[in-house]
């Protein structure tokens, strides 16, 4: 693959910054995407190469701009609707409640 999922090697990015004693997670929504993560797959609802074809699939522009964990984010979303395990209209209906609620995190 040569493509913007893969960038291994590739030049003219500049240096990668990296926070002293960076924390594994920066916030808590990360921990429980972590989480998600490991219920589908223990659940049965995709395996590893479809977690990471499902990332494969973001569009580059997105991808680029979203952060580690909000490209499992996307990769588990997609994979559990079309696993049946949600639909997209339950999942676009909690993503508004949440925000109705005020939550102060993104995800």
């Amino acid at each position: 693959m040569n493509g913007v999922h893969d960038m291994g090697g590739m030049q003219a990015y500049g240096p990668i910054d990296r926070e002293a004693q960076e924390p594994v997670f920066h916030a808590d929504w990360e921990k429980r995407v972590f989480a998600l993560f490991f219920g589908g797959f223990a659940g049965g609802f995709f395996n590893v190469d479809m977690f990471r074809a499902e990332i494969e699939r973001m569009p580059g522009h997105e991808y680029l701009r979203t952060s580690y964990y909000e490209h499992w984010l996307h990769s588990i979303e997609a994979l559990l609707v079309s696993a049946g395990a949600i639909t997209d209209a339950e999942m676009k209906a909690k993503v508004a409640e949440l925000a109705a609620a005020g939550r102060k995190e993104p995800h």
